[in-house]
Formats: C-alpha cells, structure tokens, sequence
C-alpha cells in the first residue's frame, strides 16, 4: 500500500519560501536583461558620443588620406597604360609598314628567281647593265637583311611593352580593389559617426560638433570677411593663404579637392596650385613638400600638420591660427593650430 501513496506537497515557508521568491526574481530580471541585449543600445553621454565621434572622425580621415595616396597612384598607373598602349599601337604601326616593304620585295624576288643568274646574263642585252642591276640588288638584299633585324627588334620590344602594359595594368586593379576597400572603410565609420549624432538633440549635436577635430564655433567667419592684403614671406604663400580664405563656408567632402568642396589635404594643395605650386595630395606626402620650420618659426602660408600619423593638415595664416576643413560637420573655417595635437609644419619653397 505504502508503494501506491501519493507523494505529499510540502509547502514552503520561512527562508525556504523568502530564497525561492528571490531567485525567481532575479531570474525573471536577468531573462529580461538578456533579451534586450541584442536590441537596446548603450546609453552614453553627451561627452561620450563627442569622443566616440570625435574618434571616427579621425580614423576617418586617416582612412581618406590612405584614399587619396592610393587614387593617386592608382591615376598614375592608369595614365601610364595608356602611354605604353599608345605607343605599343605606333610601333605596332610601323611594324606593320616594315613588314609590308619586306613583303614586296619577298614577292618581286619570287618572280625573278625562276632564272638563273647565268642565263639571265645571257639574255641581257647589256651585259653591263645587267652587272650594274646585279650589284644593286645585292645591295638591296643587304638593305633587307637590316631591315629584317630592325623588324625582329621592333618585336621584341613590342613585347616588352605588352608586358609591361600588363604589369601596370595588374596594378591599377590592385590599387582600385585598394580604393574600394578604403572607400567602405571611409563610410562606416561617417556612417557610425551619424548614428550616434542622430541621437542627440540638435542643441547638443552643434555643442559637440563645434568643439571637435579642430571645429571649434569661434572659428566661424562668412566668405565675405573683410580683410587687408595678405601679409606672408613669399607671394606664393600670399597667394595662398588668401585662396584658402576666399576656400572659407565651403564643405568637407572627403577625397574632394575644390574648387566647391575639400578634405584637409585637398583644400592645402588647392591653395597652393591657385599660388602656381604643385603639392602632393596626402598629408603624409605634403610634409616633405618643402622646408620644415618649428613651432615657432610659423609664417603664414606655412601648412600645419596633426596627429602622429599626420593625417590632418591647415595653412596657417598668423595669430596661432589656420584655416582647415575640419570634418563632415564642419564647413572649411579658421581654427586655433593648438586644437589639435601639433606633429610639425612646412614652409613651402
């Protein structure tokens, strides 16, 4: 009988009824918690989004001037494989001339090569003449020997320029893999730097995108500032300093090097091509673009670069300031140089 007996319930009391109640609710709070972790994301701060985004920004940027090297190179190689296709099409050109002229002759000697010298000397009713005909073909003969060389290394070195259309074209699709590469790099991180934005109100956003990546709200002037002659040590530096503030109010479009919008090296190296200079497109490749000057040394006209990657760059223009393209949220404008962390200048020559 006793197999049989229900089990009796034992009801739960005192601290084994106080745990029990515990457990399921943490169970419960942690079940929650867990269910809301792949959704909600984390709360920051004002102050946390300025330096998350600040960051993006510059890993952006660091990213765009590794963009514009390679689309440098990349235009370079791409300008190169023409050269060599068009100058492979004109010595194709005169290969194919040469062969003609060889042709001729192969023909014009197979129809006379049917009579034997001998007898063609019997014929002749010159004698002479025929012996001065006689020497002028084998002069010819000499002739086609040097031209039949002339051909074979015209070949040779259209192969040559084959191959080495080849190479450089190899190339050219590395660099552009290259840029597509850098270009979603570029964009994910713009594209994560506005998601954060979004989620502030627009009182905090222009709070926080004034003061970031030399951006600062004091920097602000309208195209039309009224201002003297440029003072600077050259003409050129002139030249440029008052291109870059003529350059103020317009936006930072990366990759982009004028005449409406710029990234940081591409508005230095517009400046200095309105002053009839030629720079280098990066940052990294401007800084070599002339002499280096220390700190205080700055003359206006002399670029300003930052970080220790030196992926930012300014033109200076006096006082302790520049004028720059900050970032996508901040228009070409005059900033303070100590905005940024300093990593040296150059004076262009």
């Amino acid at each position: 009988m006793a197999a049989h007996r229900k089990p009796r319930h034992r009801s739960l009391s005192g601290h084994t009824a106080r745990t029990a109640a515990t457990l399921a609710l943490a169970t419960a709070a942690t079940g929650t918690a867990l269910e809301g972790t792949g959704h909600a994301e984390p709360q920051l701060t004002t102050a946390q989004v300025k330096a998350e985004v600040d960051r993006l920004y510059h890993e952006a940027e660091v990213a765009t001037e590794k963009y514009n090297g390679v689309r440098e190179r990349a235009e370079a190689a791409e300008e190169r494989v023409d050269e060599l296709q068009d100058e492979a099409a004109r010595r194709t050109e005169r290969l194919n001339s040469a062969r003609t002229g060889l042709g001729s002759a192969a023909t014009a000697q197979y129809r006379t090569s049917g009579i034997a010298p001998g007898l063609q000397l019997a014929l002749d009713s010159d004698p002479e003449n025929y012996l001065e005909r006689a020497l002028l073909a084998d002069r010819a003969g000499s002739r086609q020997a040097v031209v039949i060389e002339r051909v074979e290394g015209q070949l040779r070195a259209l192969d040559g320029l084959r191959a080495a259309a080849d190479r450089k074209s190899g190339e050219l699709r590395a660099h552009r893999a290259r840029l597509r590469d850098h270009k979603k790099d570029i964009n994910r991180k713009l594209d994560s730097a506005k998601r954060l934005l979004d989620r502030l109100t627009a009182a905090e956003r222009a709070r926080i995108t004034d003061g970031m990546h030399g951006g600062s709200a004091s920097g602000r002037v309208s195209r039309d500032l009224p201002r003297g002659p440029v003072k600077a040590p050259t003409a050129r530096a002139a030249q440029a300093v008052a291109y870059a503030y003529d350059a103020i109010g317009s936006p930072y479009v990366w990759g982009a090097t004028g005449p409406d919008s710029f990234d940081c090296s591409g508005l230095t190296q517009a400046a200095y091509r309105a002053a009839g200079v030629s720079l280098p497109r990066t940052t990294y490749t401007q800084i070599n673009a002339g002499q280096r000057v220390s700190r205080s040394e700055l003359a206006p006209g002399d670029l300003v670069f930052f970080y220790s990657g030196i992926s930012h760059v300014g033109l200076y223009v006096g006082n302790g300031k520049m004028i720059h393209a900050p970032n996508p949220n901040a228009p070409v404008r005059i900033a303070p140089v100590d905005s940024m962390p300093f990593s040296g200048a150059t004076r262009v020559v």
